[in-house]
């Protein structure tokens, strides 16, 4: 009774439930194999799967006791021990799962904030630090640009020379990254 109540008491969540209940037979197989390869994502599924199992089992209890009475005292306490084993089985999984939160995500959280708040945050600061190190790359171009019309000026030949060489050393690297089926900025080509 209580499988087939779990199953089909539970309205859109009892699919849900039903596919989790059918996978969890194998989850120790699975997660045997699993453990030796160490497939992070695949753990995190996992986990993911169990909390939405989880989420269903406390709507299913939600709706026993919002509507409780002396004959779904049975169901109730099934479904108090489907809770406390899914609870168990999820933190099983979790510790199998490698994911590292930061502390500031998790300061957020118990603020009652939102975490996008950090993502935000950070991604407003990685733009700032980019800006700042455009600036200096600017700063430093117009210098190199600067001494150079000044050098020109009091040495033309040695800049002529400077520029020759540079400009062989720039084509030496591009030829080299080609011949290496390299990018000039490093990465391989696929």
């Amino acid at each position: 009774m209580d499988s087939s109540a779990a199953t089909t008491g539970g309205g859109g969540n009892s699919m849900m439930i039903s596919q989790s209940t059918a996978a969890s037979p194998m989850d120790s197989s699975a997660t045997t194999a699993a453990t030796s390869i160490d497939y992070p994502k695949q753990n995190l599924g996992q986990v993911i799967n169990s909390i939405q199992k989880t989420l269903g089992v406390l709507h299913q209890l939600y709706l026993t006791v919002s509507s409780y009475n002396v004959a779904s005292q049975l169901p109730l306490l099934q479904r108090m021990n489907n809770l406390v084993l899914e609870l168990d089985n999820m933190t099983r999984l979790a510790e199998k799962c490698n994911i590292q939160v930061p502390m500031e995500v998790l300061n957020l959280i118990d603020d009652g904030k939102n975490p996008d708040e950090f993502t935000r945050d950070m991604l407003n600061g990685c733009i700032a630090k980019n800006q700042i190190t455009k600036g200096k790359t600017d700063a430093f171009k117009g210098l190199r640009k600067h001494l150079l019309e000044e050098l020109e000026q009091a040495f033309p030949g040695e800049v002529e020379t400077y520029r020759e060489i540079r400009a062989a050393s720039a084509a030496e690297a591009k030829r080299l990254a080609q011949s290496q089926n390299m990018l000039p900025n490093g990465d391989a080509k696929n």
